[in-house]
């Protein structure tokens, strides 16, 4: 058991070791290894797998997805392990935030979806599944990614209220989506305007 006098040092360590893992940047490290320069000199500038399938290799990008996925799963079974719930909150936004906001990269980092799904897929499976149902719907119907990702945390927490998700599960997911809105302003932009580029198109 942790006393009360360890809590906050645990807590910081959750949060480190979240940070950390979350500020991995997974597709600018696999394009520079393919030989294909700095991710952030193509297309939309962005790290993750969206921008990463622009460059046309459709396996880079399913390995950035995968991997960016996998840091904030890891970041919350993390937290969860040393503190319960409070550290899947913890651990699973200090990821997140990394993502957004790597200290390696100038605090300038990506949008923070793959990464918050894998944070909510590690909190509640069911919950994360199906909001990541509804990416892929809006993404079929309309191939947008910035549109299904917009969509999906939005419905993420009345998903967890409908699944019964723990409490602080849900706050998390209410975070997120306030998060990933935040950071795919430009992207609502170009929705309203037109200009928002479809999935594949390399632009």
């Amino acid at each position: 058991m942790i006393d009360a006098g360890q809590i906050w040092i645990v807590l910081f360590v959750v949060a480190g070791i979240g940070y950390l893992l979350g500020s991995i940047p997974f597709g600018l490290l696999l394009t520079r290894a393919a030989g294909l320069g700095d991710i952030r000199a193509i297309g939309s500038g962005n790290i993750g797998a969206t921008n990463v399938l622009r460059t046309g290799k459709r396996g880079l990008a399913a390995a950035t997805l995968l991997l960016d996925g996998a840091k904030g799963a890891a970041a919350v079974l993390a937290g969860g392990t040393l503190v319960g719930l409070s550290g899947v909150l913890l651990g699973g936004l200090a990821c997140v935030v990394g993502h957004l906001y790597p200290v390696w990269l100038g605090f300038r980092g990506g949008k923070g979806v793959a990464t918050g799904f894998g944070v909510l897929i590690a909190a509640s499976p069911l919950l994360g599944l199906l909001a990541g149902a509804v990416w892929i719907g809006v993404a079929a119907l309309f191939r947008f990614s910035s549109a299904a990702a917009l969509a999906a945390f939005a419905v993420a927490p009345m998903i967890g209220a409908i699944v019964h998700a723990a409490p602080q599960v849900d706050a998390l997911a209410v975070i997120l989506g306030v998060l990933v809105w935040f950071r795919h302003g430009a992207n609502i932009s170009r929705l309203l305007s037109g200009t928002e580029p479809r999935i594949g198109r390399k632009r």
